[in-house]
């Protein structure tokens, strides 16, 4: 969620600005997509899992992939935090959003926000609930909040199923000099619960969290740093092994095949830091090897990254900020994973192989 004051009408900003409507805590039918998005689906072929990274479907700033029973669920920005669910990873389906109406404490904390579209969501299961993480925020300012909405079950059909709000996790507001977007949550082999965040100004923060609860262990908790550029966001954090690994992206979003987006990675041994790229520069002085970059054949400006486990394999999910067989779209995208001999993760991108001819893409 890239909106910095020096650039108050990004493209991001733009495209979260037209998602207006109302929304509440029932099990809302699921949406129907929009025409750009059908004809976008038809204009490309849904391969295999192994053979395409692209999923077909368009999505932006997708949280981790989760399982509930025998589905896979995927959140993402827009409004009400819309979904997808799949059985199998390659075919996907609308599912319901979140919402339908705004949480009352919005309009307090962030009363700048009136499109109701949420950001960047994150989930993770803790314990007998599903935790999902989403940021509110406004165009051009850093008065922002992060909110948390629990669920026994994230199947509809499901009679326990039934999204609960929780209220802001963390806030930020002006002069605070770093913003409450971009959630990750990470679960600890120890049982401890961490959010990191963060976009823009002094770059990615971490919080502890309560496992119980979902929320910051203390409203004065220790805020630590873990990565600065002077274009970064979308924080991941996974561990593998005896490091923790810390994803980011650097670059400018939202422009179809134009987007500059790279995502960095680094890693550390205590979760919360020091963060450092395989030449040893600190993620806080702008260190971050190249992990994906910008331009990957028919994709291009990959973000938002998660790891998931499935069928006894790693895979890397991301978006990627252009498809041109999608017309330049965002899409959902999920690729093989491996770790190097030197303990590096590793993704492959298996369009680069499969593709089509490219045509001619357009902005998103």
């Amino acid at each position: 969620m890239n909106y910095k004051p020096k650039c108050p009408l990004s493209p991001r900003l733009l495209w979260a600005a037209m998602f207006l409507g109302t929304l509440t805590f029932s099990a809302p039918a699921p949406a129907q997509p929009e025409p750009a998005e059908r004809d976008s689906q038809k204009s490309m072929t849904v391969l295999p899992l192994e053979q395409s990274a692209s999923r077909g479907i368009i999505t932006r700033d997708p949280s981790s992939i989760v399982k509930c029973k025998d589905e896979y669920w995927v959140f993402y920005t827009g409004r009400g935090v819309p979904s997808y669910h799949s059985k199998d990873l390659v075919k996907w389906e609308r599912g319901p959003a979140v919402f339908k109406t705004a949480p009352e404490w919005i309009s307090k904390m962030v009363p700048e926000s009136r499109h109701l579209s949420y950001w960047a969501p994150d989930v993770m299961k803790v314990g007998d609930r599903y935790l999902l993480y989403y940021a509110v925020s406004s165009m051009g300012k850093i008065t922002s909040a992060i909110g948390l909405a629990t669920n026994p079950t994230l199947d509809p059909s499901d009679p326990a199923y039934h999204w609960t709000d929780q209220g802001v996790v963390v806030r930020t507001r002006e002069g605070d000099g770093y913003n409450a977007i971009d959630p990750c949550v990470f679960h600890d082999s120890d049982g401890s619960l961490w959010l990191a965040f963060g976009s823009y100004w002094s770059g990615i923060k971490l919080i502890q969290l309560d496992p119980q609860t979902g929320k910051r262990i203390a409203p004065d908790s220790k805020l630590f740093s873990l990565a600065y550029h002077d274009s970064i966001e979308a924080s991941c954090l996974c561990k593998h092994d005896d490091y923790y690994y810390l994803f980011v992206d650097w670059g400018s979003c939202c422009e179809g095949t134009n987007s500059s987006y790279n995502i960095r990675i680094g890693r550390s041994k205590t979760i919360t830091g020091p963060y450092l790229d395989k030449v040893g520069s600190d993620m806080l002085q702008a260190g971050g090897s190249v992990f994906l970059p910008t331009t990957n054949g028919p994709l291009f400006g990959p973000g938002h990254a998660g790891i998931l486990k499935a069928d006894g394999q790693d895979w890397f999910t991301s978006d990627f900020e252009g498809d041109i067989r999608m017309h330049g779209k965002a899409t959902l995208a999920i690729m093989p994973l491996r770790w190097n001999a030197d303990g590096w993760p590793e993704a492959t991108v298996n369009d680069l192989k499969s593709a089509p001819p490219a045509k001619a893409g357009t902005k998103n």
